[in-house]
């Protein structure tokens, strides 16, 4: 195994991680229907308890694709982990309150009420969505570092990236294509947890709020989407040549979806399937929309990372200095370090039978009344 191979191997997992972990994000926008005021409070109950079985699979994913990156491209955890730190300190902290507002929030020693958690939860389903699609949109704005892989050698200061300003980070929310984005992603995330609300939970009165949600939702996340999308194609790119030299290309992300139509056809199926599960949910009154959706969501999020980092791209540009870019050549771990994991993540594939199994069986029976009434383990 070559070290280009494993570089592309290891780019490709961590783009399929990308777009499971946005399809798992349904949890975050099915929590953001507990704000409607139409709903009971048993209804609430019934969308808790069914979100509440699957927020755990979200978050161990965000972990294994954070772990993924820092040990396939080392250079970028550092540099992003590293520089843009107030980003995923706040992805990081939503997903605490997140955690402790499913476990505490009907617990008898709930001092602040189970409204207040009820609250931490909506707010995740709002930023962990934004901030992420919004990180991932600077992997095509570009981010203001600089990196110097001689410092590692100085003993006063071994540091190999530097942030250029004291935001670190929190100013790709001011770039608005990257926040187009991180919108887009909080309202399809949103679309996605009332498919899921439809498909799991069985009542007729939130099922109808569910199918008037995607409804609503479907504008704004069309808009946002499109309007990123129409910029990046037409915005020049950060193109790598052979020798490692970055340079800046117009129509960069619109020719690489040309010259690996593969990938072109990819993310025209993710769409399709993406607005198939959307017309099947809303307006055919199916409770399966949400699986077409949810493969069309991984199936568009991992086109984005391939014309990210494939055919010559620098998937983490630096706006301030264009060699300090990141590519999937420069900022990669070590031959051996690569060829140990690929054998390691032959793994994945019983891991994900086991998650499939683990969700049929809590699956298997809807969410109704009667069983927030008498299930002991309940949210």
């Amino acid at each position: 195994m070559s070290d280009i191979f494993l570089q592309n191997y290891w780019w490709f997992l961590i783009a399929l991680l990308g777009g499971l972990l946005v399809f798992l994000m349904f949890v975050q926008g099915a929590n953001l229907h507990l704000g409607n005021r139409t709903l009971s409070d048993l209804q609430k109950r019934m969308i808790l308890n069914s979100t509440g079985r699957k927020w755990e699979l979200t978050f161990t994913t965000l972990v294994t694709f954070g772990g993924a990156f820092f040990a396939s491209f080392p250079l970028f955890y550092s540099t992003s982990f590293g520089g843009a730190y107030w980003v995923w300190v706040l992805i990081l902290l939503s997903f605490v309150f997140q955690a402790v507002s499913y476990e505490f929030q009907n617990k008898k020693e709930n001092l602040i009420g189970s409204k207040a958690f009820r609250v931490f939860l909506m707010i995740n389903g709002i930023l962990a969505p934004l901030l992420i699609g919004t990180a991932v949109g600077t992997f095509f704005t570009g981010s203001d570092f600089t990196v110097n892989k001689v410092a590692i050698t100085d003993p006063t200061a071994p540091v190999i990236s530097t942030w250029g300003n004291g935001w670190h980070g929190l100013e790709a929310l001011v770039n608005y294509h990257a926040l187009l984005l991180g919108c887009s992603l909080m309202f399809l995330t949103s679309i996605l947890g009332a498919l899921y609300i439809l498909n799991n939970v069985d009542d007729n009165a939130i099922q109808a709020q569910m199918r008037r949600t995607v409804k609503m939702s479907l504008v704004p996340f069309l808009a946002f989407f499109l309007s990123w999308l129409l910029i990046l194609l037409v915005r020049p790119g950060f193109a790598a040549d052979e020798d490692g030299i970055i340079s800046m290309e117009k129509f960069k992300y619109l020719h690489n979806f040309l010259q690996m139509p593969a990938v072109l056809v990819m993310f025209l199926l993710g769409v399709l399937l993406v607005l198939w599960g959307i017309f099947k949910g809303a307006f055919q009154q199916s409770r399966s929309g949400i699986w077409p959706a949810g493969i069309g969501t991984v199936l568009v999020v991992m086109a984005v990372f391939f014309i990210a980092g494939y055919n010559g791209t620098a998937y983490y540009p630096s706006c301030t200095d264009l060699q300090s870019s990141l590519t999937i050549r420069n900022s990669s771990s070590s031959q051996f370090t690569l060829q140990v994991m690929f054998w390691v993540s032959l793994l994945i594939p019983f891991v994900v039978a086991y998650i499939a199994y683990a969700w049929h069986q809590m699956d298997r029976k809807k969410i109704t009344p009667e069983e927030i009434a008498d299930t002991k383990h309940k949210y």
